[in-house]
């Protein structure tokens, strides 16, 4: 027999005004979300910054995608770590070593590639950069599971994490690019140092909001799975193919608008095209929240990301600002849709005390295939015609397509006692036992 149910969560006050205005009304919401802001602003520089620094004092740009792919390998492979040791020690007491750790490690190499040291120095000091990033991202992502639990809010919060994400990828870049440019090489990598130590400490403050250590199983019904890797679970593991493509679009942008725009003798033009295509981005990520979805996000996922391929592989026959403007904003307008469904699917698929740890993971798969990408792009920009690093955004997409696709299967979320709607603040009947 069925009838028809809603729900609220414990910390989702009810609204007659759902969606984004709902979600922001969470009670406690607003003291992880500014300190948050702040402290995940320096990662969208970090990657721009090491390459324009670097080019500068080498003049490869091979040499600068290898430096800034080491720093996006070790963050791939340390985020995960990371997640899991904030599920099972606290975020605060994992944040506040890595932040100190990472503002060193900034530093350092900054003062290297001043010095003209060898590449292998660089190298060096870039494994540390990149493994202390702090997970800024997945930890407020974290704390909203916590917050709205079941609530149908939560892919309504998964597009305004997507938002917040990509606004910083908006400003980041821009940032970064005018102060390598207009100030100094090394302004970037200082200032994203300084940043870091500052917003990251800030967020480490707000201990109120943070998961509990080592939960237990909450109101998703899974017992304690306090040792459980999230990547046990096959779900998750396609989820990192799918998010090593989308790395594949940042890095192999990032390298490629960088030659091109010093390729036309205007290379302020690149924090304002990659502005661009971050800007799609974020405005899609918009509409994706106001939506009321009735496709199931298995599918949802499936399609967007073959829209990402598609506007990808037009990337490498752009010849003016103009139209490679458009086709970046484009590409960013099929990103968020992917990405937002992808994380939304970790809630099904992982139990709440292994969400930290999955998150990183697909932090880290955006980090791995931006690594990649930005190497093999700069190589292709050195070695081969201007343009051709536009190459690799199209091939990563199309082959984490084809693996999503045969795949998809393994994406079918655990089951539970009832459903909600994902949608803004929507309600929907669900079958009651």
């Amino acid at each position: 027999m069925a009838s028809t149910v809603t729900s609220e969560s414990p910390g989702t006050p009810v609204s007659s005004r759902p969606g984004y205005g709902q979600l922001l009304r969470t009670r406690g919401a607003w003291t992880f979300l500014l300190p948050g802001f702040a402290a995940r602003q320096p990662f969208a520089m970090l990657t721009i910054s090491i390459v324009l620094l670097v080019q500068h004092t080498t003049g490869s740009y091979g040499a600068a995608g290898a430096v800034a792919a080491v720093t996006g390998v070790s963050l791939a492979l340390f985020a995960p770590l990371t997640g899991r040791l904030a599920d099972r020690h606290g975020q605060r007491a994992v944040l506040l070593p890595g932040i100190l750790v990472h503002t060193l490690a900034g530093l350092s190499l900054t003062a290297l590639a001043l010095a003209d040291a060898p590449l292998w120095a660089l190298f060096v000091a870039a494994v540390p950069t990149g493994a202390s990033v702090p997970q800024i991202g997945p930890m407020v992502r974290a704390r909203w599971g916590v917050k709205l639990q079941d609530s149908p809010l939560m892919t309504t919060a998964a597009a305004f994490e997507s938002v917040t994400d990509e606004l910083t990828f908006v400003f980041g870049p821009l940032l970064a690019t005018a102060l390598c440019t207009a100030v100094d090489p090394a302004a970037g990598l200082l200032t994203e140092a300084a940043l870091t130590l500052v917003g990251g400490l800030l967020f480490a403050a707000q201990r109120g909001t943070q998961p509990a250590v080592g939960a237990d199983a909450g109101v998703d019904g899974h017992a304690r799975v306090k040792h459980a890797s999230a990547l046990s679970v096959p779900g998750v593991r396609v989820l990192i193919v799918a998010f090593l493509g989308i790395g594949a679009v940042f890095g192999g942008m990032q390298v490629s608008l960088a030659a091109f725009s010093e390729s036309i003798g205007e290379p302020g033009l690149n924090g304002v095209l990659y502005g661009t295509f971050a800007a799609g981005n974020m405005l899609s990520g918009v509409v994706c929240g106001a939506i009321a979805w009735k496709v199931a996000p298995r599918r949802r996922l499936v399609v967007s990301y073959a829209a990402l391929g598609l506007a990808a592989s037009g990337l490498w026959a752009a010849q003016s600002v103009v139209v490679l403007a458009g086709i970046g904003l484009l590409v960013g307008v099929c990103i968020a849709p992917a990405l937002i469904t992808g994380y939304t699917l970790v809630d099904g698929l992982v139990p709440a005390g292994a969400r930290t740890e999955a998150f990183t993971w697909l932090t880290g798969a955006v980090a791995l295939g931006q690594a990649a990408a930005v190497t093999v792009a700069g190589q292709m920009e050195d070695r081969l015609w201007d343009g051709a690093g536009f190459l690799v955004p199209m091939g990563g997409t199309l082959l984490a397509l084809a693996t999503l696709v045969t795949l998809r299967s393994r994406l079918s979320t655990r089951a539970v006692s009832r459903t909600v709607a994902r949608g803004v603040g929507h309600r929907v009947p669900v079958a009651v036992d």
